[in-house]
């Protein structure tokens, strides 16, 4: 005799409910545990190599510095292509691997790769930068700095030294990149009187500093029974003692380097500028880390902001200026958990019209939260987060979830009509209709199954999805085979023979008239079935094309390149242009630049969507019209 779960469940109903005891409580402990978050954890393997060489022209980098970091990295495995770009005094080399090949490692080998080749390069050239391209990249959260008694020096220092290591120190922070300020430089202003006087050139004076002002190791010493490493001290410890340094002349002798003109501990040259509103202002950018949450991390960062402005001088404000996309998907997540739980009830209201039973109703109902709440060890299983994929397929299968339910709830109570108890009708019926409920379960697993195992980026985005809805509607069938036929055999109420309900009667009724009707016209029917067909098919060229749809998060970011050799100062000026323009547009509620010698960011935060008469797509749109001609700049 074959096994019939439903009928051992219903005859042994103590560990199917101890098996979903545990199953809920799994789900409701994993839930906090989930992320909220935008997109899925996407591993896009790209690697970047940027050099920069103060004062060289691309033709001199491309053979270099270009030419020699693209040979380095192309005996590397698994790499799909190469591409550089080169501009005045930087280059970049982005490398991107096959898909599947893991980033970390991939950067591992190509900063070994790139060491190697090191000593190649010019010496005047910096050390290249290898950096991992994050797929969510660009800035979780923007804050400013301001103070009404403290100059751009000081914030400046207060960003760099205080602000930036209590920030780095949060879980998830990969760096904070401030905008605008001042870098602290020790200037050295020399005199070429005095140079010429002694014989000495700038060179001379430069490669001595170079050399002296610097700390090094100076092998290992013994002292007693212990052995001490030892250290050559040379860096000078205050500005006094650097004016101080002593300067080795041709002839012999040596003159302090304050004789030879002024020291002056002071600031470099403005390479960068922050303007919020159209006034300049010090502000700092906060990025995350790679497979971090990204809410997760803007409000970790958010506490830990809280808990410095504490320390603080009182006269220093930090005060957020964007984050939107933080705002944006906690809007999102409790819109979608709204659509679920609304989602849900109407299903309950739907089979209650038709069932007319509120046991029954209660049953079925039942089967929506023992499905989808253990979804979530799933979730956490895989390492997944709640975000809009994951939540997407949650909020399709609410239906789905209870169709094994009412089926079998339907067939119990159609046994119950025929005369028999709602113990033996439960066990008969879900007998009977056992094999019907799982073939069309797995029909659908079959259909969503293959999703989780696509590839490519896509099948980054896709496979949390296909995992949801698969184990979702898995589980949907282990409560209607266990928990609906156990249910339905305690709480139904027995039925004299013969009943039916009057609204399943009216509801077959019309249902048989429909059907009749379609029969009797079968070239009308199979005409408006095809002409829906291709109909639809004719509706295909219209819709856009896309990996995903672009959201309206409220925040238009402008990027600005200018021609090379375009000047810090024709930046400043050609932004502020800019800058004017949006924000006289009465759709705008707050305009950031930060810009770098050539080129701007322009964060431009539209009021809430309550508040503007266009959507933010509208926006960009008009964007592109209203901005002045600017000669060789590109607008993206």
């Amino acid at each position: 005799m074959s096994f019939n779960i439903s009928a051992w469940s219903i005859r042994n109903p103590i560990p199917i409910i101890v098996l979903f005891l545990i199953l809920t409580l799994g789900g409701l402990v994993s839930y906090p545990s989930l992320g909220i978050d935008e997109n899925p954890n996407v591993d896009v393997p790209t690697v970047t190599v940027t050099v920069s060489q103060l004062g060289a022209d691309p033709a001199e980098l491309e053979t270099q510095v270009t030419k020699k970091v693209e040979d380095a990295v192309a005996g590397l495995g698994n790499i799909d292509q190469i591409n550089s770009s080169i501009s005045d005094g930087l280059t970049t080399t982005a490398v991107t691997f096959t898909l599947g090949t893991d980033s970390n490692q991939a950067t591992n080998d190509v900063r070994n790769a790139v060491a190697q080749i090191r000593q190649n390069l010019p010496q005047d050239a910096n050390d290249p930068i290898i950096e991992k391209v994050d797929f969510s990249g660009g800035p979780v959260v923007t804050y400013s700095v301001s103070s009404n008694s403290r100059s751009v020096e000081e914030l400046s220092d207060l960003v760099d030294r205080t602000i930036s290591r209590a920030v780095l120190a949060v879980p998830g922070v990969a760096k904070v990149e401030r905008s605008g300020g001042v870098d602290r430089e020790i200037r050295v202003n020399l005199n070429p009187a005095r140079l010429q006087a002694l014989n000495l050139t700038a060179t001379d004076v430069n490669n001595q500093i170079r050399d002296y002002n610097i700390n090094l190791a100076g092998g290992r010493g013994e002292v007693g029974n212990q052995e001490q490493s030892v250290r050559t001290l040379g860096s000078a410890p205050s500005l006094e003692a650097f004016q101080n340094y002593q300067i080795t002349l041709p002839e012999g002798g040596f003159v302090p380097l304050s004789s030879l003109g002024e020291v002056i501990d002071g600031a470099g040259d403005t390479r960068s500028i922050a303007r919020i509103n159209g006034k300049p202002a010090v502000v700092f950018a906060v990025f995350r880390s790679s497979g971090t949450v990204l809410v997760g991390v803007e409000e970790a960062v958010e506490q830990a902001i809280a808990q410095l402005r504490k320390t603080l001088p009182s006269d220093v404000q930090v005060e957020v200026v964007v984050s939107a996309r933080a705002d944006y998907i906690r809007e999102s997540y409790m819109a979608t958990i709204e659509s679920i739980l609304l989602g849900a009830v109407l299903a309950i209201i739907t089979i209650w019209a038709f069932l007319k039973d509120w046991r029954a109703t209660l049953i079925t109902a039942i089967a929506l939260p023992l499905s989808m709440i253990p979804t979530f060890i799933v979730f956490h299983w895989f390492g997944y987060t709640l975000n809009f994929m994951t939540l997407l397929a949650l909020a399709l299968v609410v239906g789905i979830l209870v169709d094994d339910a009412i089926v079998e709830i339907e067939n119990i109570e159609r046994h119950q009509a025929m005369g028999k108890k709602a113990y033996h009708a439960a066990i008969d019926a879900s007998d009977e209709i056992g094999l019907a409920v799982v073939a069309t379960t797995f029909s659908i697993v079959a259909v969503f199954g293959p999703v989780a195992l696509m590839t490519g980026v896509s099948g980054q985005f896709f496979r949390p999805f296909g995992v949801a809805v698969a184990g979702s509607v898995l589980f949907s069938l282990v409560v209607a085979r266990t928990v609906t036929p156990l249910m339905a055999a305690y709480l139904l109420k027995d039925k004299p023979h013969g009943q039916e309900a009057l609204s399943q009667d009216r509801l077959s009724y019309q249902y048989r008239r429909l059907l009749g009707w379609a029969l009797r016209h079968r070239v009308l029917t199979l005409g408006a079935a095809i002409a829906f067909l291709v109909g639809s098919f004719m509706l295909v060229p219209y819709i856009p094309v896309g990996l995903f749809q672009n959201g309206d998060i409220s925040l238009s970011i402008v990027k600005m390149e200018l021609p090379p050799g375009t000047t810090m100062e024709t930046t400043d000026s050609t932004v502020q242009r800019l800058t004017g323009v949006l924000r006289k547009d009465p759709n705008v509620a707050t305009v950031m630049a930060t810009e770098k010698v050539g080129s701007a960011d322009i964060y431009v935060k539209l009021k809430p969507r309550g508040e503007r008469n266009i959507s933010q797509q509208e926006f960009e749109k008009h964007i592109r019209t209203v901005f002045p001609e600017i000669p060789g700049a590109r607008l993206s």
